[in-house]
């Protein structure tokens, strides 16, 4: 009874390795056309910015180090935000000329196709 049960396992595994297998070398024969359509939509080095999350985080982190090496503008009171290339800036500033200058930075950043700029001047505290 216990070879029965042995020859039974030994045969079930037997079946799913094969099958494992099999579907393998099917996907492998059917992905060749998929890695070639895949491969297409894979940019060319210096064609396009990357997309997705890490590139917007990434793109995202260097606008905001490159408004930061601006001695003028207070980069802890802007926002940005990334999407394929798009870069919105939010916040403050303590002057009207820094707004026009914060999009300037932007936008030289590489990878950074345009730039919304949602900027507004923060009144001192007496509100005057």
């Amino acid at each position: 009874m216990k070879i029965f049960k042995a020859l039974e396992l030994a045969v079930a595994v037997l079946c799913v390795a094969a099958s494992t297998s099999a579907w393998s070398q099917g996907g492998d024969t059917a992905g060749a056309p998929a890695s070639t359509h895949g491969a297409s939509q894979m940019a060319a080095p210096g064609a396009a910015a990357p997309v997705g999350r890490k590139a917007d985080r990434a793109l995202r982190h260097k606008v905001y180090a490159a408004i930061g090496k601006d001695k003028e503008i207070s980069a802890g009171d802007i926002g940005i935000s990334a999407k394929d290339g798009a870069v919105t800036l939010n916040g403050t500033v303590t002057d009207a000329a820094q707004i026009g200058q914060a999009t300037v930075i932007a936008g030289a950043v590489p990878g950074v196709t345009s730039v919304i700029n949602k900027l507004t001047v923060k009144k001192p505290l007496g509100g005057m």
